[in-house]
């Protein structure tokens, strides 16, 4: 058996004889494995990048979406509010002065029936043209205010009623101070109007209330337990402010508004119309005061001998408009 040959040149560093069989290192060749890396990179960026874009897509469609929605936003709100608002606002002017010029027709309306003469005799028509005279002077008065003869009283009662508040008085009697807008109010009301007529608001519900409270205590003086007052307001909020107004100012309590009492507060002018018949029926004085709140008062309420309506501003009428 032959053993290995040496090499020829011993210390030499040339190797030796390659054993095909053996396994030899990889040479500088790069590898699958290696390249792996590098496209799950490249794969990894392009799915950004698509997604990216598909971002800035959604971005954009989102953004115009936007502005559709604001275009149309300030088309249905801004616009069409503000158109509505003017309307709103020269109805509201129409009504006040329809309302007016009812009250003034109402008030030149002739209430009584003339009686009818056929042929009249000379005698007869010197006697009509005494009545028709007697009548004038009559229609005259009542212009001038049925309430001429207790001017005096009437005046005097105002006049009281600015000083300083009486906390302690009775009830049905004025506690709180008149304002001079209120008394002047009240004056023309009583002695131009003669009791029946329509008034500017005061400017708040409280204010009407204490007007209205100042006209109650002068007729209750005139008028004893005859008087009944019906106030008009269409909603039981507006309500219940008149009931606190007028039982702080009267001095009155809860016993003092209900169906049988010295005031009653009414929703619906129907109802109210009938209550202040039954009342003239039985020989009562019914004083109706409508809310300025109520846009429109009825015709029958206008037959009434005593009524006070409040005509409110147009600040007061936006002041309700945004409430509602």
């Amino acid at each position: 058996m032959t053993g290995p040959v040496d090499s020829p040149f011993p210390g030499s560093d040339l190797p030796g004889p390659v054993d095909p069989e053996t396994p030899q290192p990889p040479g500088p060749e790069a590898s699958p494995e290696a390249a792996a890396p590098s496209e799950l990179l490249d794969l990894a960026l392009a799915d950004l990048r698509h997604r990216r874009a598909a971002l800035e897509a959604e971005i954009k469609e989102l953004e115009s979406r936007r502005a559709v929605l604001q275009q149309e936003l300030g088309a249905s709100f801004a616009g069409q509010s503000d158109a509505i608002a003017r309307r709103l606002k020269g109805f509201q002017d129409y009504l006040v002065g329809a309302l007016q010029e009812l009250v003034i027709q109402a008030e030149s309306m002739e209430l009584v029936n003339q009686p009818l003469l056929v042929q009249p005799s000379p005698l007869d028509q010197q006697a009509q043209a005494a009545a028709v005279a007697s009548q004038q002077a009559a229609t005259t008065v009542a212009a001038a205010g049925l309430f001429s003869q207790d001017e005096a009283l009437i005046r005097e009662r105002l006049q009281r009623f600015l000083g300083q508040p009486d906390f302690y008085a009775d009830p049905w009697k004025l506690r709180r101070t008149l304002e001079p807008a209120g008394a002047a109010l009240l004056e023309d009301w009583f002695l131009s109007q003669g009791g029946r007529g329509a008034q500017p608001s005061s400017g708040s519900r409280n204010r009407n209330a204490l007007v209205a409270a100042a006209a109650i205590a002068v007729l209750g003086e005139l008028y004893g337990e005859r008087l009944q007052t019906l106030v008009l307001a269409g909603e039981p909020e507006r309500l219940g402010e008149w009931r606190r107004g007028l039982q702080d100012c009267l001095g009155l309590a809860r016993e003092d508004f209900g169906p049988n009492s010295g005031i009653v507060l009414f929703e619906r002018p129907d109802a109210l119309i009938e209550r202040a018949d039954r009342l003239e029926e039985r020989g009562e004085l019914p004083l109706i005061v409508v809310d300025a709140a109520e846009q429109v008062v009825d015709i029958p309420i206008l037959q009434f001998p005593l009524w006070l309506a409040f005509a409110p501003g147009p600040a007061e009428l936006a002041l309700e408009d945004d409430l509602l």
